[in-house]
């Protein structure tokens, strides 16, 4: 997912940069509004599960507190290393969905300078 967000983004990003005309910035924009919904769904269940293995982390200390058993301590720490990778992907994603927002603003901000042109 990584490397498809960062293809696509530099993708939007070249394909606003070069657009010849309103029909094409209005291809951009209603793909561009599509990717943003995929997105925003993505981000929440990434969310979900950062959250599900949070909770499962904080089970597994309690018990590790209680029953002082070594098994316990090493599955904490397995769901410890999984619980980082899975922060450094929802942060991932969290930031470039607020990149798409801005992607989004300029798409707009493009059409409203067409729309101005139109009617001079």
């Amino acid at each position: 997912m990584t490397e498809y967000l960062k293809k696509y983004m530099e993708s939007i990003n070249e394909r606003l940069a070069n657009y010849t005309g309103s029909e094409e910035l209005e291809e951009i924009f209603s793909e561009h509004r599509d990717k943003i919904a995929f997105m925003q769904h993505e981000r929440i269940v990434h969310f979900l599960v950062t959250m599900m293995f949070a909770v499962i982390l904080a089970i597994f200390m309690a018990a590790v507190l209680f029953l002082e058993n070594i098994m316990l301590l090493i599955l904490v720490t397995i769901i410890i290393i999984l619980l980082g990778f899975y922060i450094k992907h929802y942060y991932f994603l969290e930031n470039t969905v607020q990149e798409m927002y801005r992607v989004y603003d300029r798409i707009l901000e493009e059409r409203r300078k067409i729309k101005g042109e139109g009617k001079s």
